[in-house]
């Protein structure tokens, strides 16, 4: 293959996995959306390309289960964090249950955007339903938004760091 058409493809498989990345990061705004895992899974298609091509070393390898391990405790730590600040304010499992269900569900029906509002307002729902007191209902709310921001913090400093360790590897 002449050396030009490899560069290119170099080049090519290296913005097309940033791209990939970036739409992974963008999409952590949305509770329901698997932003991390579509950034590993960006990354493992990367290395496995690159394994077949004979240039993954040790280094590359290391590199991807770093990010490996990110992606893993990220997916967990977003749902403790919200489901920890929720019970911190005594809000029942069968209440955040049905918020994260109703995410899922409006996600997959309409858009993961519409998904982004019907967790709290199923969450507002089940909370107004269970304690018959509109203002009480809010709280609980605003302390599943709190857990959200603080979720969507981590994850969001967990993929940065992710990408970050794809360019070192993939650069340096």
């Amino acid at each position: 293959m002449p050396e030009w058409l490899t560069l290119f493809l170099q080049i090519a498989l290296e913005t097309f996995t940033l791209f990939v990345l970036f739409v992974g990061l963008a999409g952590l705004i949305v509770p329901v959306f698997p932003g991390l895992t579509i950034m590993w899974l960006a990354t493992l298609v990367y290395a496995l390309i690159q394994n077949s091509s004979g240039n993954m070393t040790g280094w590359d390898w290391f590199a991807f289960g770093v990010i490996t391990l990110l992606m893993i405790g990220g997916n967990i730590l977003d749902n403790i964090i919200i489901a920890a600040k929720m019970r911190e304010q005594f809000i029942p499992w069968s209440s955040i249950l049905l918020a994260f269900a109703a995410g899922i569900v409006v996600s997959i029906f309409f858009t993961p955007l519409i998904g982004l509002l019907a967790a709290p307002l199923g969450l507002f729902l089940a909370e107004l339903r269970r304690l018959k007191d509109r203002d009480e209902a809010i709280r609980s709310t605003k302390t599943y938004m709190i857990g959200w921001s603080w979720a969507f913090g981590a994850r969001f400093l967990i993929g940065l760091t992710m990408i970050g360790s794809w360019m070192l590897w993939a650069w340096i």
